[in-house]
């Protein structure tokens, strides 16, 4: 994560505090217990609205403005076919960039891309779609309100996200189910926070009968008792068929998961 964003409470350390009791200098330590706490959001520094797609090649920082759609890309609901804020060449990075809402289809990555330090206020059809190149990489920032998906995979290749906050969402990441041309995809999360919100949601979607490949590390879910959270979905193409780690398709262990 860049030095604009602000940094992440993880948890509050221990506090101590001493209380002399009696005459004897006897000196009892007392502990405040941890507490969980949700990644910061940052101030924008200021608003502009975007009526028409911005193309974006070789690197863009956004110096932490807000953009929200206006006139045609207004839009914030599921309709599919909607224009993204953002359109990212191949190879292309967009950093320090906040998206508000309206959000439109967010960003799209037409081949090859980094999206360092982006955050999403209000998720519209998708935070981003990745559809074309080989690689995809999502560092730092975070995603809030998506009615349905956060990233949507539908290009070939592999997607790394990692230190990234997300809440209030239905899935994290979705390898396309019905896309006209299928491939072979891979995920890749590290270090991402996860707020649930009491009702069911995915990390990850994937597609076992294609051969997709999700590996989560360092996933910290807070608020979730009654585990509604589901790590690792999978699908052939459009149909749920289970959901947990195994040694092919989804790659994690117990101690990958920690909730808070």
């Amino acid at each position: 994560m860049t030095s604009a964003a602000p940094s992440r409470a993880r948890g509050r350390a221990l506090t101590g505090s001493l209380t002399a009791l009696g005459l004897s200098g006897v000196m009892i330590m007392t502990f405040n217990a941890p507490t969980a706490s949700a990644a910061t959001w940052p101030t924008p520094s200021s608003s502009q609205g975007v009526s028409s797609t911005i193309n974006v090649s070789g690197v863009r920082d956004g110096g932490m403005v807000r953009y929200y759609g206006s006139g045609d890309l207004a839009g914030d609901g599921q309709e599919e076919g909607q224009d993204p804020i953002f359109k990212l060449a191949a190879g292309a990075t967009l950093k320090n960039v906040i998206i508000g809402a309206p959000g439109a289809d967010g960003i799209h990555c037409e081949g090859n891309c980094t999206l360092q330090n982006v955050w999403w206020e209000d998720v519209g059809e998708d935070a981003a779609t990745f559809r074309g190149g080989s690689t995809y990489t999502v560092t730092g920032g975070g995603a809030k309100k998506a009615a349905d998906k956060v990233f949507q995979h539908n290009g070939p290749g592999t997607v790394n996200i990692s230190n990234f906050a997300v809440s209030e969402f239905k899935t994290l990441y979705r390898s396309c189910g019905d896309c006209s041309t299928q491939y072979t995809r891979k995920v890749n999360l590290s270090n991402i926070e996860v707020t649930g919100t009491g009702s069911t949601a995915r990390l990850v979607g994937i597609n076992v009968n294609r051969n997709d490949v999700a590996t989560l590390r360092g996933i910290t879910i807070l608020n979730d008792s009654s585990r509604k959270v589901v790590p690792c979905q999978k699908y052939n193409n459009t149909t749920a068929v289970g959901t947990g780690p195994d040694s092919t398709n989804c790659l994690y262990s117990t101690s990958d998961i920690t909730y808070r």
